[in-house]
């Protein structure tokens, strides 16, 4: 059985100059009351890796906008016009990650490999400071793993061994996520009991997830 908490419970243990990872796409399958909880809380010079900095009146976005961030690492922050004011300004750093690049360094260190090789950012300002390997005459670049102190993922059902249900485009980044990460709080929108979850629904085993938080644990 997993720990079952409140959000607020369940980010108490992230302390300040935590690396989190964050799932989602935008505000879609992203665990908006864990961030909601994080920010109440005060916690501040976070490291996030996430798709994107999302909107600033909602979820991820107002820790950015609140300044708890210290560094980001996405894809893209355009929809949120404060991350680009505190990047050019200097106040958070920012990673720019191609998408697909990003999904596979995380899926990395869930795996336990070494980093990946991919042709995505030759002859681009992305290459700067990484290794490049040659494959069959080939040219790639060496993408190391991203790894995380905390996860923060979303689910439409968790059961009380911690395997979740994660529906239609929530599937985006929160099972790599789930696997990248030393401890893994999952927010649920709905806890039921061992055994009523569908084996076959089950979309992030349960050795992947340390606490499930709901908005009232019991």
């Amino acid at each position: 059985m997993k720990k079952i908490e409140t959000p607020a419970q369940a980010v108490s243990h992230i302390h300040d100059g935590a690396v989190i990872m964050v799932g989602g796409f935008m505000c879609c399958g992203q665990p908006i009351r864990l961030t909601e909880a994080l920010l109440a809380q005060g916690t501040k010079d976070l490291t996030v890796i996430t798709n994107d900095a999302g909107f600033p009146n909602r979820g991820l976005g107002k820790l950015v906008v609140a300044g708890r961030v210290k560094r980001l690492i996405a894809s893209h922050i355009g929809l949120n016009p404060a991350a680009g004011q505190k990047m050019n300004s200097g106040e958070m750093a920012v990673e720019l990650v191609p998408q697909g690049t990003l999904a596979e360094r995380i899926r990395c260190a869930g795996a336990g490999l070494g980093g990946v090789l991919t042709p995505t950012g030759l002859g681009t300002e992305a290459e700067t400071g990484k290794r490049k390997l040659e494959v069959d005459g080939h040219k790639y670049l060496l993408e190391t793993p991203l790894k995380a102190d905390f996860a923060l993922v979303k689910a439409s059902v968790c059961d009380r061994c911690g395997n979740a249900f994660v529906a239609k485009a929530g599937k985006n980044f929160n099972p790599v996520m789930a696997m990248a990460a030393q401890h893994t709080i999952a927010e649920a929108d709905r806890l039921v009991l061992r055994g009523e979850l569908d084996p076959e629904r089950v979309t992030i085993p349960g050795v992947f997830i340390n606490t499930v938080a709901v908005e009232a644990a019991r």
